[in-house]
């Protein structure tokens, strides 16, 4: 997310049609790249449970058929990238931000293999509670990304001027990166050594990788909806100008930022949940559970009125265009209600997939990210309501997406608090 914050203040300014080739790009990349790595996620609980059973031995195997899944989803993520026309063809771009877009996504298409076992060796050490050498990978990442890429968009030294596209050959080099220290780290560090993960190494086997895609491709789909749900949101208002493209991207990105909050606390949750089930110890499940939500709830409220506070100020932080501050300004609003309840039904989520509960969340997601946030939106942004509200453009959206996240909050919340009360009763 540091990269992602990085990229959108160097290119703001550098330029606004890259800056919404970024937008535009970054949304679709994102949509990709999160819902694969979100049948990834299903390693997280799996090695949890495993791990709060004290079944180590049977760690490495699993280790090994995520590692393999995660080579397997890489391939539809790259050819998605190289053909982005069926995602491209939900907007009317300008032909020259459209240019920028398709080279964009085809340099970010080289990293996605690297991105994806890095996710795989990321979930392997959340389960086992060790997520400080991916903090620091990530770290060493980001200190990485912002020089680099700030000399490929400006053409500094030997780099050559690429704006929007050295951001993204700056994310391939990042990406390749993490993925070689994170190997490297848990191959020879000695809190591994009792996993054994790099002996006996399996070959592909059917039946673990398909118990993996059985309880991670409701996940991964789950992070599809609730990310197109808003990355397809710049695709939409694209006809509305490169200002408006520009101010939403910079508006979903502070949100972004604030949003590793909640989603570090909800991979916590996760894990403690997901360890108590191990163990069998159901009142621990339900209390981390309920912990994490309330958590998160508190640092929402702190977060959203703190970026509201200083609105003004950060925004032009992002970006001197003044089109493009005002946009953003009317919209930062709605981010900071949002954050609350985006983050509080994220922590049900993750709490329910310790459970190793998945399925019925994603038909929650469904209909309220795209039946209510995303269609809901469309009509308040280009139709308002008739005589009552004016088409309200791309507030619209985010007054939308603001409603349908309050009802995912109400319906998985219920379903946390039923799944959980039903463990602790033995049912």
């Amino acid at each position: 997310m540091g990269m992602m914050v990085s990229d959108t203040m160097l290119v703001a300014r550098y330029s606004t049609v890259d800056l919404a080739a970024v937008a535009v790009g970054s949304g679709i990349y994102v949509s990709i790249t999160f819902s694969l790595a979100g049948v990834l996620s299903a390693l997280a609980p799996t090695i949890a449970h495993l791990y709060g059973a004290r079944r180590l031995d049977d760690i490495a195997p699993e280790f090994h058929q995520g590692v393999w899944l995660a080579l397997l989803l890489a391939i539809p993520g790259v050819l998605l990238l190289c053909m982005p026309d069926p995602l491209l063809s939900l907007t009317r771009l300008a032909p020259e931000v459209e240019a920028r877009t398709r080279a964009y996504l085809l340099v970010l298409a080289f990293g996605v293999p690297a991105a994806m076992v890095y996710r795989a060796v990321f979930m392997f050490n959340q389960a086992i509670g060790r997520p400080r050498p991916m903090m620091v990978i990530s770290l060493i990442g980001t200190t990485l990304h912002v020089p680099l890429s700030w000399a490929l968009i400006h053409g500094a030294g030997p780099f050559p001027e690429l704006g929007a596209i050295g951001c993204a050959v700056s994310n391939v080099v990042v990406y390749a990166t993490g993925c070689a220290l994170g190997l490297a780290w848990i191959s020879r560090a000695t809190p591994y050594v009792p996993f054994r993960l790099f002996a006996n190494w399996q070959t592909p086997r059917l039946a673990p990788i398909r118990a993996l895609v059985r309880l991670g491709a409701p996940m991964g789909f789950s992070n599809f909806v609730e990310i197109t749900s808003f990355a397809l949101i710049a695709l939409f208002v694209g006809e509305l100008g490169a200002a408006v493209v520009a101010g939403h991207r910079v508006v979903g990105n502070m949100h972004g930022l604030m949003f590793m909050m909640p989603l570090a606390l909800g991979t916590a949750t996760l894990v403690l949940v997901g360890q108590a089930a191990g163990a069998q110890d159901w009142s621990r499940a339900r209390l981390s559970a309920l912990t994490g939500v309330a958590i998160a709830g508190a640092l929402a409220i702190a977060f959203g009125l703190a970026v509201w506070l200083a609105r003004a100020s950060i925004v032009s932080l992002y970006t001197p265009d003044p089109a493009v501050q005002t946009v953003a300004l009317g919209l930062i609003g709605y981010s900071a209600v949002f954050l609350f309840f985006d983050a509080t039904h994220t922590l049900a989520s993750f709490s329910l997939r310790g459970y190793k509960v998945s399925f019925l969340p994603m038909l929650v997601h469904v209909v309220c990210f795209w039946g209510i946030g995303l269609s809901g939106g469309w009509w308040l942004c280009f139709r308002g309501l008739g005589t009552t509200v004016a088409p309200m453009g791309a507030a619209g959206f985010w007054a939308m997406s603001t409603l349908a996240t309050v009802a995912a909050l109400l319906l998985i919340g219920g379903l946390l608090l039923k799944v959980g009360a039903a463990k602790v009763r033995g049912v």
